[in-house]
């Protein structure tokens, strides 16, 4: 069986890379189904290192092909922030209501042609034999001054997509993956698979 291991404890992010991986791998696990999943100190100054860090001990750990993205949102009118702490924006142990919080109130009174941002991701995947590749996707839209839709999670209710006119978590998980920063990324992978050495690389999880 062909098997990957995201390092992720967020299922809905498991669920996203596992749709856009179908026909690679049989079996897509995470940080959330091994019990003694240590905890790792994303202190990289940037987000390709968070995800090498990621999938370095991931692969150490679990002795399968191990993906790690590390991906945040960057507003321009911040200065770029929250950038690498997006998950951690509100202090540590915050939940996405707190970040989405602490974000709208930093962009009070800001105009909605000036809350331009980016979700961006830098996906890192290694092997047990070290080979290492580094994906990015990035995608670009604006800040509201509330939350809209259901669906996804962090600071997706809160990020408009203009093309759709939709928030990111009003968007189907097909059209999100179409379109989003990590969708981005991951096809870049999958193309790498399957254009290069599916077998060689996906095999090594069997």
């Amino acid at each position: 069986m062909k098997k990957l291991f995201v390092a992720t404890q967020n299922r809905g992010k498991q669920k996203e890379i596992e749709n856009c991986l179908k026909g690679v791998f049989e079996l897509v696990l995470c940080a959330a189904d091994y019990e003694d999943y240590p905890e790792i100190d994303e202190d990289g100054e940037t987000f390709e290192a968070n995800a090498l860090k990621k999938a370095r001990i991931a692969a150490g750990f679990t002795g399968l092909p191990s993906l790690a993205d590390d991906s945040g949102l960057v507003v321009d009118a911040l200065g770029g922030r929250p950038g690498v702490l997006s998950a951690r924006y509100a202090g540590p142990g915050c939940d996405d209501d707190a970040n989405n919080s602490k974000l709208l109130a930093e962009l009070s009174g800001i105009r909605a042609e000036e809350r331009r941002a980016a979700f961006v991701c830098a996906m890192a995947f290694v092997t047990q034999q070290g080979e290492e590749h580094v994906f990015s996707g990035r995608i670009e839209g604006r800040i509201l001054e509330a939350g809209r839709g259901n669906d996804g999670f962090g600071y997706d209710p809160l990020f408009l997509v203009d093309r759709f006119g939709k928030t990111m978590a009003e968007l189907t998980l097909e059209q999100k993956n179409s379109i989003s920063h990590r969708g981005q990324a991951l096809r870049l992978f999958r193309a790498c698979l399957l254009n290069s050495h599916a077998d060689s690389i996906a095999g090594e999880g069997r």
